[in-house]
């Protein structure tokens, strides 16, 4: 009888769960936050650098290649060596660093620090296109591609659904002490 009422509360907050991601209407604006990841595998300085963005998805269409900047509150730090950078080291701020989507779905960033590297797409004579690859870049300019990026979207849903399993677990045992009690 235990287990029935445990795989009932189990169901009713799964049930939850799957109501609130339906529910959830995707042409809401918001503020979404990214990580990224630089994994360089090549060149001077090898490792992994990490990195981070948020921006205001309000004036996304979802339809064909768009593009968001600092003008949509396009926010990143990246630490990379030791230093922080952030979307006003790159060499042309307030028109740079962009993120390019296509259909709704993030292509990658461009974000060009000068001497220093590049974020770029396999080809950065089209800056107006992000991506995932990394640059080292020298003071004559020379870029050389020591890397690639990977982007991931933390999951709003994960912690809501957390909190969902939490509160039923604290109600479970609230009702199983006020049992023993009685």
């Amino acid at each position: 009888m235990k287990s029935a009422k445990n795989l009932v509360v189990a169901t009713i907050a799964t049930a939850i769960s799957l109501i609130t991601i339906t529910a959830a209407k995707p042409t809401q604006a918001a503020i979404i936050n990214y990580k990224f990841k630089v994994n360089a595998t090549s060149g001077d300085n090898p490792g992994r650098y990490f990195g981070s963005f948020r921006y205001d998805d309000s004036s996304l269409t979802k339809t064909g290649l768009e593009t968001i900047g600092v003008e949509n509150g396009l926010a990143l730090n990246f630490n990379y060596l030791g230093k922080n950078y952030t979307q006003k080291d790159d060499f042309d701020f307030d028109a740079f660093p962009i993120l390019t989507f296509n259909n709704g779905t993030l292509q990658g960033l461009s974000y060009f620090v000068a001497d220093k590297f590049a974020i770029a797409s396999e080809n950065l004579n089209n800056p107006d296109v992000g991506g995932n690859r990394f640059y080292s870049l020298n003071q004559s300019v020379n870029a050389t591609e020591v890397g690639t990026v990977s982007y991931q979207v933390p999951e709003p849903l994960t912690v809501g659904g957390t909190a969902i399993a939490t509160l039923m677990g604290l109600w479970m045992k609230r009702k199983k002490a006020t049992k023993l009690a009685a």
